[in-house]
């Protein structure tokens, strides 16, 4: 983590630490299970790939994404989930590409407004991720700014070498298949907003959670090595981020709306809304993995569940085109206003 001067914006605010200090306290102890960081006493950190961290026969997977206040996590949410869903949401595109998560780095842009309370418990997010997903902190930056907070996270992955799995490699008469379920970030935005009225509060809160804390699918992934061919992880929405790899593989596809698994607070809600449906397909922050593979392997991918945590679902097929269709239960297409998140 470099150890940068504050910057234009000056003196750092009292109840915060000043830049070494709060990384010598709140951030080095995340580095200690990486050699390589020297306690982030350098402005650089070192891998060692053979007979280190990455065996023989192995290829490093690199992946950023970043979270910004107000866009992708609401102010007031808890610092230590902020934390989580940042190393989740990277660790799921590793997921994705079947890959085991090695170490990452990390640049914290703070506004005056973050104080040391809310950075300790965002570092304690830190650290119980770290534990439960065997990675460690390598390096990274602090800087201030006036506009809102901003993270930024860097992970580095491991795959075995000629086992890449890409958008593009979907062909025609592929099967699309999808782990856990579907619309649970996205209703649980608006549960978060109260904007599902008299939902049961059990159903709010777990909705919630999934919005908050998304379980990245690093078992299913690496069991799809060999088995899938088209894999990415659904962030901006089933349909939006299907399209992706539609456009990456130049096919289309077909995905049947009554085959979108749902858990049963996702379904209490569309019992109620069925509107809701559009949020459910197009919604996004799901961090399941989406994926094609012969039909013929899906005994073997929907069957199965044990060790990998989470079931699979087939919910359509790859088809002639270069767009995903949507339909209803009488083979109608459905129309969606927006399939997919944009930032711009």
């Amino acid at each position: 983590m470099r150890r940068r001067g504050v910057g234009a914006s000056g003196t750092p605010p009292a109840k915060r630490p000043g830049e070494f200090e709060l990384i010598d306290r709140l951030f080095a102890p995340l580095a200690a299970g990486f050699p390589g960081a020297y306690g982030l006493a350098d402005d650089v950190a070192y891998l060692t790939l053979q007979g280190g961290l990455v065996g023989a026969g192995e290829e490093l997977v690199l992946k950023t994404d970043a979270l910004v206040s107000g866009v992708h996590f609401l102010p007031d949410d808890p610092a230590d989930l902020v934390a989580r869903k940042l190393i989740r949401v990277n660790l799921s595109d590793l997921a994705a590409k079947g890959a085991r998560p090695l170490v990452y780095t990390l640049a914290l842009i703070l506004p005056a407004t973050i104080d040391f309370a809310w950075l300790e418990r965002f570092a304690a997010g830190l650290a119980a991720d770290q534990a439960a997903f065997g990675v460690a902190l390598a390096g990274g930056d602090t800087d201030s700014t006036p506009g809102p907070l901003a993270l930024s996270l860097t992970i580095l992955g491991a795959i075995p070498t000629g086992q890449r799995m890409l958008r593009g490699a979907a062909v025609v008469g592929d099967a699309v298949f999808v782990s856990g379920t579907i619309g649970d970030g996205a209703l649980g935005l608006k549960a978060i907003r109260d904007e599902l009225g008299s939902l049961a509060a059990a159903d709010l809160a777990y909705l919630t959670q999934r919005y908050r804390l998304p379980e990245p699918r690093l078992a299913l992934g690496q069991a799809l090595r060999g088995l899938a061919h088209a894999t990415m992880d659904i962030s901006d929405g089933l349909v939006g981020d299907l399209q992706h790899i539609c456009d990456a593989s130049k096919v289309g596809a077909a995905i049947e709306a009554q085959r979108v698994p749902l858990s049963p607070p996702a379904r209490a809600a569309l019992d109620r809304d069925a509107s809701l449906m559009a949020s459910v397909l197009g919604g996004g922050d799901d961090y399941e993995l989406l994926f094609t593979a012969p039909p013929a392997a899906e005994a073997a991918l929907v069957a199965p569940r044990g060790q990998r945590g989470v079931g699979v679902t087939r919910i359509g097929t790859i088809e002639q085109g270069n767009e995903v269709r949507v339909l209803d239960a009488q083979g109608q297409p459905i129309r969606l206003a927006h399939p997919g998140y944009r930032h711009f």
